[in-house]
């Protein structure tokens, strides 16, 4: 992984008070984060950053919005879809050298006083990971109908119909049995 200092914050430099930052991210910045093997691509995508800075702490909101093109889990043919999402991240400085790690709240990172540059890639790496949705299927046009390859919806309609099950013949008696019992009841 290349080092790029253009994720870098230099906070000590910064006075008192919000400060926003912009990063525009290609497939550049996924590779150079090492993920050639990425489920998307040809990502556009404008990352600003509202970075405000306290005395013993940073409060950070993230707001992702651009665009990518996946595979559509349905159809399976690329699209173009939106992204948009919005992270929030608090940065605790603390007295000692060694970065302390808390479990408990995702949210929440320290850094060590003595650290003169915050490093955001890898946070701005993760967001971009979470605004991509689970599920990603073509939008559905004005008329409420879908963008899908209607080729690959009739395959997939064809393949889910029910197989219509063979009758067993050992259990053909055994219904007859059945039958006749139902109607004894009913004369009864």
């Amino acid at each position: 992984m290349k080092h790029n200092r253009e994720y870098e914050i230099a906070w000590q430099g910064l006075k008192l008070g919000v400060h926003t930052f912009q990063y525009e991210l290609n497939d550049r910045f996924v590779e150079e984060k090492g993920k050639e093997d990425a489920d998307f691509k040809d990502l556009d995508a404008l990352v600003t950053l509202r970075f405000d800075k306290k005395n013993n702490f940073f409060l950070c909101h993230f707001d992702i919005d651009g665009s990518i093109t996946v595979a559509c889990d349905r159809c399976g043919d690329d699209f173009k879809m939106r992204l948009w999402d919005e992270f929030d991240l608090v940065i605790k400085l603390t007295g000692t050298e060694e970065a302390e790690e808390i479990d408990e709240d995702s949210d929440v990172v320290f850094i060590p006083r003595s650290e003169t540059v915050i490093d955001i890639s890898n946070w701005i790496y993760e967001f971009l990971l979470l605004s991509v949705p689970l599920q990603r299927v073509h939008p559905e046009k004005a008329d409420g109908t879908t963008e899908c390859n209607p080729e690959a919806l009739k395959l997939l309609d064809k393949l889910t119909e029910p197989e219509e099950k063979p009758k067993n013949d050992i259990w053909k008696g055994l219904e007859a049995l059945k039958d006749k019992s139902n109607n004894n009841r009913k004369t009864k």
